[in-house]
This record gives C-alpha cells, structure tokens and sequence, in this order.
C-alpha cells in the first residue's frame, strides 16, 4: 500500500509545485501600476499624468492631455510637443510635455498674464475687456525698437524648414497662389529678421515651401495637438472660441544644444474670427494674415511669448485686430531669433 500511495504523494507534490509557480506568474502580471497611472478614459489632466510618471507603465502615449484649456496628444518616447496659441486678449495658452526616452513625463507651463477665463459665462464677458485692456497697455509699452524683451521655447531648425498648405479654405478665403504669398512672406520675415530697427540679418534659419497637400494640420477642433504625420501643414479651421491661430511643434533632444524641430504645424481659426491680407481704414475686427503668420512663424522657428508690458512686439500673444505692426519684427524678436541662430 505504501509502495502505491508514494507515486501519488510526489504527483502531488508537484502538482503543487507547479500551480504555485503559475500563480506567481499570475501575481506578477498583475502587479499594481505606479500611482498616477489608473488612468481614466477620455481626456486627462496634466494631474492625471503628473511630472514623472511613465507613458509606458500608464500606457499613455497617444491620450489627449489638457491645461487650463489646452491640450496635446503624448507623443512617443524620445519626442516633445508644444502648443501655442495667439489669443484675442494676449492670455497664456499653451504648455509644452516632454518624454524622455525612458518614458518619462515632464512639462513646461506658460506663465499666465492677462488672465480672463472666468468659467464658460465669465469668460464670454471678460475677453472683450480683456482684449480692450491689452489694446490699450500698447500705448504704455515700450516702442518694438526699443523692447529687447523675448522668450525662447527650447528648440530651433537645424537644417530647412519644409512646409505645406493644406488644399482647403484659407484665412481670408484667398487663393492659394496668394495665401502662399502671404505665408511665404511671413516665415520670411523669422528666417530674415526683418525688421525696422536697423539691425542687420544675421539669423540663419532656412524654410522652403514645397507644395499643397491633402493632409490637414495636427490640430484639432479645441486647438489640441493630435498625433503628427510627418508634413508641417498651414491650414485654416475650427479650433474652438479662444484662439485666433494656433502652432503645434514637436522636436527631439539634441546633446548641448536646443532640441530639433520635426515638425510644426499652423492652423487659423476661420471658424470664429475674420482675416484679411490688406486691412484698410474701414478696417474694424479682422486679423491681418501677415501678421498673425508671422507671429506663428516666430514659434516654428523656437520662439516664446513675450508677454504682458510687451505688447508691441511681434511675439506678443495677440496681434490686434487690423494692425499690421507685427508683419515686421521688434528688438526683443530679433535677439530672440539671435540667441537661437
């Protein structure tokens, strides 16, 4: 009996054996993921995928994240994207999130300076005052000639900037060999340092046009970055109520050096706002294309906000209705562009 029950004991044994080790490999399959990372579905916050946790053990790399109203797809390991937005009132819009080739997440927020979002009904009411209050601080800012002030967002062109205009309606509702123009003359102002201060060109940033394209910019109908294509697209829309124009710009790190651009796409808003290419004395609420493409030129080729007390410069967050001033740079631009190229 003995010699019977002992094969049945040691079948046991490792039958036991065995199903402890298959729960182990159970267990560790369902090891609870780092805090941060019970991610919702929908959109999330930048505190639903705070600073330093993984895309890869969130499982986030292609999840819409917001702040303060904008909003960028996570990109793949290695990457970085940006939003930019001109606004009616000058208000920062726009924040920049980092991966880092391990995974990790970091973010670079726009400092707020004419804050005018006070909820969906304040802020219907705010903006116009707002947007007069910013009008008028022109007049106590120092002149584009004698502000140096800038910002840089971290990254330029190494070699030429590439780009498309989408085969759809344009600001203005011009034509494309005439939109082209207008673009054209716009990146040509950043990559020339145009300006009426006297200062002679020195940037060597490079663009070059190529041709229409099908593909429409990375941008959505709430100004949100979506996942890049490849081709840097300018094109026209809906990207929501708050943002004349917005710029989405991703780039990888460079050693000892800002990161390289990859790609930066341009979308006005014709949803919500009127352009033109010649504004005139009858002039009363449209955006002047040149100026308004400048100023996103001006992001393309790595340039910041140049925020509240500097409202004359190009890069200033809003253009201003029916001006044309921003069709050529300030000090502040200029050195901007300098310190990059």
């Amino acid at each position: 009996m003995a010699g019977r029950r002992g094969p049945g004991l040691v079948g046991r044994a490792v039958t036991a054996l065995l199903l402890a080790a298959s729960l182990s490999v159970v267990c560790v399959g369902e090891v609870p993921r780092p805090p941060g990372c019970a991610l919702a579905r929908g959109e999330l916050t930048v505190d639903d995928l705070p600073a330093g946790s993984s895309v890869l053990d969130c499982l986030a790399v292609g999840r819409v994240v917001t702040h303060e109203g904008a909003g960028v797809a996570v990109p793949e390991p290695g990457t970085t994207v940006s939003v930019d937005a001109l606004t009616v009132d000058g208000s920062a819009h726009g924040f920049t999130l980092t991966v880092a080739a391990d995974g990790t997440v970091s973010y670079v927020y726009e400092e707020a300076h004419e804050a005018a979002h006070e909820g969906p009904d304040g802020a219907t009411r705010a903006a116009p005052r707002a947007a007069a209050a910013a009008s008028r601080a022109r007049a106590d800012a120092p002149a584009p000639c004698a502000d140096g002030a800038y910002s840089t967002a971290g990254r330029k062109e190494y070699d030429t900037y590439e780009w498309f205009i989408g085969d759809g309606p344009l600001p203005g509702r011009l034509p494309h060999a005439e939109g082209r123009r207008a673009f054209e003359d716009a990146i040509a102002t950043i990559t020339t340092s145009r300006n009426d201060c006297g200062y002679d060109d020195t940037v060597t940033a490079k663009a070059r046009f190529l041709s229409s394209t099908g593909n429409e910019a990375g941008i959505d109908g709430a100004a949100r970055c979506t996942r890049r294509d490849g081709l840097s697209v300018w094109d026209a829309g809906d990207i929501g109520g708050e943002a004349v124009a917005t710029t989405c710009s991703w780039s990888r790190p460079v050693p000892d050096g800002p990161e390289e651009l990859l790609e930066a796409d341009v979308r006005f808003n014709t949803h919500d706002f009127p352009f033109t290419n010649r504004p005139s004395g009858a002039c009363t609420h449209a955006y002047d294309i040149r100026s308004v493409a400048t100023h996103e030129a001006g992001h393309v080729f790595g340039l910041g906000h140049s925020g509240a007390g500097h409202e004359n410069l190009t890069m200033y967050a809003n253009s201003f209705a029916c001006s044309t001033d921003a069709r050529t740079l300030g000090k502040g631009d200029v050195l901007g562009l300098r310190s990059l190229y």
